[in-house]
Order: structure tokens, then C-alpha cells, then sequence
């Protein structure tokens, strides 16, 4: 098992904490924490693995900070 930090940003916030610990089976990706937390594939806009982009396929380690922004909007 690993542990990761999750920050969600903007309206991922919405009933939901703005940092969460999450516990994940070794060679989870963050597909996985995304599943994991019921959102939707397309409301994952931009990832960061330790502040680095990062790709849903991409795998997890231990005490890995993971941070997920909704697409932006503007006008």
C-alpha cells in the first residue's frame, strides 16, 4: 500500500476537503486517485505529481503530492 497526499483546487473543492490521504495499492496511477475520489475524468483537467504535469496513466509512489485543477473557464 502507498500513501498520497491529494490537493484538489477550485470546484473540486465542493464537497469535498482541500487536501485529502488517500491510501492506493502499489502501481496506482493517477487515473486511480481519480476513481478513487468519484471524479470525472473530464473535470481533471490539469495533474501535478510533486509539482511536475503528469499524466493519468502515470504510476504513484509512496508520499507522493498529487494536485488536481478543474478545467479553467473564461470569457
Amino acid at each position: 500500500m502507498i500513501r498520497v497526499k491529494v490537493r484538489l483546487f477550485a470546484t473540486l473543492r465542493e464537497n469535498r476537503d482541500k487536501e485529502i490521504m488517500i491510501e492506493l495499492t502499489d502501481g496506482a496511477t493517477l487515473l486511480d486517485v481519480i476513481e478513487h475520489l468519484n471524479i470525472p475524468k473530464e473535470q481533471a483537467s490539469l495533474l501535478l505529481i510533486n509539482g511536475k504535469f503528469a499524466k493519468l496513466d502515470e504510476a504513484l509512489k509512496d508520499n507522493d503530492t498529487v494536485s488536481i485543477f478543474p478545467p479553467i473557464g473564461g470569457g
